[in-house]
């Protein structure tokens, strides 16, 4: 696994890289201080697995280096990692592309854990905002059961995990060999399965139900 760190902190990604490794021993973790040098490294290595990305960057404001950098790599998934404790600010981040959203002062333990979740084909999001919203029905049933329950079909599964990964819809349209219309058809279907009205909330219930996309939508 190749994972990518972008923080300003030269020590914070020193720590960082420390838990990766202990995550897997193997992993080859590249550094870069700000998003302008993360999209050099990802022009050069575009075999990246993973981008952790600090969610305040020099020069950034708010959301900025997320968009900057879902809007120059579109294809690698994405984790912000933020001091920040506003729910408000995990949706927005949701919403931008973020496959998750990891709270800088997590343990060790916790950041591990959303890094297993992430890596296995989940979202992960701060407890403290799957206890405020998301469904939490059907607990017995198996994840491909929840969602056969809930009538979705293979592709729309398929359509669900490509826009779980960030991506706009003409890039799901392009990977799936199918038109940017029917993206759109298959993306209202979802929404109404799920009884949400926007990527971000679709994103909030598929963490809630703890559903893994990628390997449902094989």
């Amino acid at each position: 696994m190749k994972t990518l760190l972008v923080d300003d902190h030269a020590l914070f990604r020193e720590g960082m890289e420390m838990v990766l490794r202990h995550l897997d021993p193997a992993t080859s973790v590249l550094h870069a201080a700000n998003v302008d040098d993360a999209i050099e490294v990802l022009a050069d290595e575009p075999d990246v697995d993973l981008v952790l990305l600090d969610l305040h960057m020099p020069g950034m404001i708010g959301l900025q280096a997320l968009m900057t950098m879902r809007s120059r790599a579109d294809a690698t998934p994405v984790i912000v990692l933020s001091g920040s404790e506003n729910t408000q600010v995990v949706w927005q981040a949701i919403d931008a592309g973020a496959m998750g959203f990891i709270q800088k002062q997590s343990d060790s333990r916790t950041m591990m854990a959303a890094l297993r979740h992430v890596m296995a084909g989940g979202i992960y999001l701060p407890a403290v905002c799957l206890s405020e919203t998301g469904r939490s029905s059907m607990p017995s049933l198996s994840p491909r059961d929840r969602l056969a329950h809930l009538g979705l079909s293979q592709r729309q599964v398929q359509v669900l995990a490509k826009m779980a990964q960030g991506k706009a819809n003409k890039v799901i349209a392009r990977e799936l060999g199918i038109g940017d219309a029917t993206v759109k058809s298959h993306l209202q279907a979802v929404f109404l399965a799920l009884e949400v009205h926007s990527r971000t909330e679709a994103m909030y219930t598929i963490a809630r139900l703890g559903l893994n996309l990628e390997e449902l939508a094989a």
